[in-house]
């Protein structure tokens, strides 16, 4: 092809058809490159592989070879490290089948502050169904997460997590994920490849405010927890999320809420205490499988009357105490006060209690609300009060 600055805007014309041609090529090069790593993830080679190294473990377990296999096991109960099998059931009651045929479900526990990484060896048990990791100084997930293809819950509360890795959009059998009480300022938008989701919790991470749009695909997701966080706003995709029956946004900087919500036609329960609300929309009346709503009602002063007074619905309104409010505003003032004088070790120890706080006064909550599921009545209004015994 000849290429010429004359001839009236003919050379313009075949620079362009190069460009054409060469974007074309491009292109089916890009396709051919997914295709091909859509097959390498669909190959039988992965699940060969997990089910040598399960046969491996299952033929070791009861051996000397197990202490070398599966390292410190059970070491002790503020650090340990285990895989065990366990014959049980998913989160939906369905039986959790192994890589072997009828096996019983593998999990991998690891707790205690000794552990600032993962145990090495583990790479090696890509078999493995359920990771459950807490209490520990882990800052990364390892890079060879997604090669544990048949991974379907993931455990990992209470860490010191900073990012999730990209590659968990690889997790297509994952159902369970929760990474509450880490240090996540963002969620990368490959989960949203995860379709077989059905439970995501993100509660007590530090700077999380936003999630990305590409979780609008998790159309299986039935339980949503991003509470204690700092969200002004829902976050598009959870109002996209057709199949969510519970949504816990508590403990946020929500001061509105979007008159669309009723897209949620499958809703049940929503927490929205601690917030900054006003008033409620009334297009949450238009949900008609919502039994629960909880708020806060010092500040709330516009409520639809359909929703509050219907007999379907249990409206629960929280108060906070003046009295203790104002004792520990006092008592959490002097404390920063004190802290404020230690070091960086001082400043540390501050955000664990923090953390350990949050999610105390979270299970306090559910196990609260849990006890009003089964009452035909509830009362009008609850008022929490701080106690503090000096034993």
């Amino acid at each position: 092809m000849k290429i010429s600055g004359g001839g009236g805007g003919g050379g313009c014309r075949d620079v362009s058809s190069l460009l054409s041609v060469w974007e074309s090529h491009v292109k089916k090069h890009r396709q051919r490159q997914k295709k091909e790593q859509e097959r390498k993830d669909r190959s039988a080679l992965t699940r060969i592989e997990q089910q040598w190294q399960y046969r491996l473990y299952c033929r070791t377990r009861d051996t000397r070879q197990r202490n070398v296999f599966d390292n410190s096991l059970n070491t002790s109960t503020h650090n340990t490290h285990s895989v065990e099998r366990r014959a049980g059931e998913g989160p939906e009651g369905k039986v959790l089948d192994g890589p072997d045929a009828g096996a019983d479900a593998l999990l991998f526990r690891l707790s205690g502050e000794q552990w600032q990484d993962l145990p090495g060896d583990l790479q090696w048990k890509t078999f493995l169904l359920e990771w459950h990791v807490s209490g520990t100084k882990i800052q990364k997930l390892p890079d060879y997460l997604a090669s544990f293809s048949l991974v379907r819950v993931l455990h990992l509360a209470k860490n010191k997590l900073e990012e999730l890795p990209l590659d968990i959009g690889k997790l297509l059998e994952l159902r369970e994920l929760n990474v509450s009480y880490n240090r996540l300022s963002a969620v990368p938008a490959q989960l949203g490849m995860c379709r077989n989701l059905e439970r995501l919790e993100l509660a007590g991470n530090r700077n999380l405010s936003e999630l990305p749009f590409e979780l609008s695909s998790l159309k299986r997701l039935a339980h949503l927890d991003i509470a204690e966080n700092g969200f002004a706003s829902i976050p598009v995709c959870a109002l996209r999320m057709s199949a969510l029956r519970f949504l816990d946004l508590s403990d946020n900087r929500l001061s509105d809420l979007p008159q669309d919500m009723d897209r949620l036609h499958s809703l049940a329960t929503l927490f929205l205490h601690n917030n900054r609300l006003s008033y409620l929309p009334q297009c949450l009346t238009n949900i008609a499988t919502l039994k629960m709503v909880v708020v806060s009602g010092d500040h709330l002063v516009c409520v639809p009357t359909q929703l509050c007074s219907s007999p379907n619905i249990k409206f629960i309104r929280l108060y906070a105490s003046p009295a203790s409010d104002d004792n520990t505003t006092k008592k959490t003032k002097a404390d920063v006060r004190g802290k404020r004088r230690g070091r960086r070790a001082g400043r540390q120890e501050e955000d664990d209690e923090e953390e350990t706080k949050d999610s105390r006064e979270k299970e306090f909550m559910a196990a609260y609300v849990s006890t009003l599921e089964d009452r035909e009545e509830v009362p009008y209004s609850t008022t929490k009060v701080n106690i503090s015994c000096l034993l």
